[in-house]
């Protein structure tokens, strides 16, 4: 069965406006100009066909201008969040039933019609905006009190649940909704690999000030830049392009706050979200702030297997090192191994023993030595010694 195209239906909704309104309007037409005892005009069969030919030709003139503005509507309401049309949405039918209430008490009981109709109208329509813009600019705060209200009642319930004998696990407030992206950590690219392993819970949220911080890399006339803000903005095409991955875009902005990693702080403050970045400085400034953060580099750090004194290691053995005959290999995950006598191996593939490691602020650093030169001196059986270098 084939689908009726927007503009049939527009068409059709016009027609039917134009029945109801013909049946409940052109009556009084008739009587104000004295045709009202023509039988002919005066019955709701014709007056029903009047009011649809006329809405049907004012929608021949109208119908193209109609069809315009609901694409545009489509387009603009598909870049918006679900939370932005959800809280959007209650906060205007809220909005009305107030202005309706009002209204009801104010201006029905009227006698003058226009009193009673024009006032309630535009009171609808003020109410109805300022319903939705709360709705839209603190959905954020809606959504922090939703979530706290059901973690009381969870925790209620599990309460009234629990054997008095057992202690009860409360649930702690250490859980984030949501997870602020800044751009580091966007241009960095690993929290898309990250984010479809599920380790990451509650929602991605990237600010629209962050975006426009990307553009403006992207568009600068340093090539090294303009490459790295081309590739945020295209891993974040990605993500939001993922069905395995939970990202919101957010218009919520702070007038009089002109750095993008203050506006982060306090996005962060007022949703009870946690920063996600690679700043080094940023997370200084956060945790003065008490402000939670995680950062994609210390994950790494943490996460690269730990190695002890006296294991082997297969490395080759790429550059110089700073110190006299030192040379400088590198792990598949990028952790550095500085290679004792390590220069007489340039470009080689070398077994090497762990003698120690040091962990900095840069990373973690593992000194080794060449196997062989590791193995313990033997007596060569004519009363002297010799290196067992094979």
């Amino acid at each position: 069965m084939k689908t009726p195209s927007k503009k049939a239906i527009v068409t059709l909704i016009f027609a039917v406006v134009g029945v109801i309104a013909g049946i409940g309007a052109l009556p009084s037409v008739w009587k104000l100009i004295g045709w009202d005892g023509n039988k002919f005009l005066d019955n709701f069969i014709v007056d029903a066909i009047i009011g649809a030919v006329i809405l049907l030709l004012i929608s021949v003139f109208t119908v193209r201008w109609i069809l315009d503005v609901i694409d545009r509507s489509e387009k603009v309401l598909s870049t918006k969040s679900t939370s932005y049309l959800l809280f959007g949405s209650i906060a205007t039918i809220i909005g009305l039933i107030l202005a309706n209430l009002i209204s009801q008490l104010l201006f029905y009981r009227l006698p003058n019609e226009f009193l009673a109709t024009v006032p309630p109208i535009i009171l609808m329509a003020i109410f109805g905006y300022l319903g939705f813009r709360i709705g839209t600019t603190r959905r954020h705060e809606w959504n922090k009190l939703l979530s706290s209200l059901r973690r009381d009642n969870d925790n209620s319930k599990r309460k009234a649940d629990a054997d008095p004998a057992e202690p009860v696990l409360s649930v702690t407030d250490n859980f984030h909704k949501y997870k602020i992206l800044d751009t580091s950590v966007i241009i960095d690219g690993r929290i898309q690999a990250l984010a479809r392993t599920g380790f990451i819970e509650g929602t991605l949220l990237v600010p629209e000030f962050v975006v426009h911080e990307l553009q403006l890399i992207s568009d600068s006339a340093d090539a090294l830049k303009r490459e790295r803000g081309r590739r945020g903005l295209d891993i974040l095409a990605k993500m939001q392009n993922d069905a395995h991955i939970n990202l919101e875009m957010t218009d919520q902005d702070f007038e009089g706050s002109r750095e993008v990693d203050g506006k982060l702080l306090k996005l962060a403050k007022a949703i009870d979200g946690i920063v996600l970045s690679n700043d080094y400085n940023l997370g200084k400034v956060s945790r003065l702030q008490n402000v939670p953060i995680l950062s994609i580099n210390e994950l790494a750090s943490a996460l690269k297997p730990e190695v002890l004194p006296g294991e082997t290691l297969q490395v080759k053995v790429v550059k110089a090192g700073t110190e006299r005959q030192q040379g400088v290999a590198y792990l598949p995950e990028g952790t550095m191994v500085v290679v004792e006598d390590g220069q007489y191996y340039m470009n080689q593939e070398l077994t090497v023993v762990v003698t120690s490691s040091l962990q900095t602020s840069a990373g973690r650093m593992i000194f080794a030595r060449p196997e062989h030169s590791a193995k313990p001196i033997k007596d060569d059986g004519n009363g002297g010694s010799k290196k067992n270098n094979k």
